[in-house]
């Protein structure tokens, strides 16, 4: 197996793996209904995104990019690899601009709901967007797959 692409797919792994798994906690966090649970979730959603999904797309985009310009891919018109890319930078401004704000703001409220000892309407406001967002950037990602190994045009 070529190096990079040992980089791209060990890249994929650790972002999009994060990516599912740490919805998976979030989710459940906020069904139990327990301020501490959810803020620990919360915050760990957030470190997990630096510690993972960060890591995982900088492995992405510089071994693609390294293995695009070997196999002398075009980056005019449009195919499966330039549709990728453009659904990767969606998914990166749905990220920056949407789900961090979100997880700042659910990290901020779960802590004043701590103190209050009950889940208040503003968190699960924030919750809701973060599960709309959260579910188009996972999806996205998951096509962008689909795309890579078929490579249908």
């Amino acid at each position: 197996m070529n190096g990079w692409l040992l980089v791209h797919l060990v890249g994929v792994l650790l972002a999009v793996g994060n990516i599912v798994t740490a919805a998976f906690w979030k989710i459940r966090a906020d069904q139990s209904g327990n301020p501490a649970v959810i803020n620990a979730a919360a915050r760990n959603v957030m470190l997990a995104d630096y510690a993972f999904t960060i890591p995982g797309l900088v492995l992405i985009v510089v071994s693609g990019s390294i293995m695009a310009e070997r196999a002398g891919m075009s980056l005019s018109g449009l195919n499966w690899l330039t549709l990728s890319l453009v659904l990767f930078a969606i998914t990166g401004i749905i990220w920056g601009a949407a789900l961090i704000p979100l997880q700042r703001r659910m990290i901020r409220i779960s802590e004043e709901c701590m103190a209050e000892g009950t889940i208040s309407k503003s968190y699960r406001e924030a919750s809701r967007s973060w599960a709309i967002c959260g579910t188009i950037a996972t999806l996205l990602p998951i096509v962008i797959l689909y795309l890579m190994v078929m490579k249908g045009f």
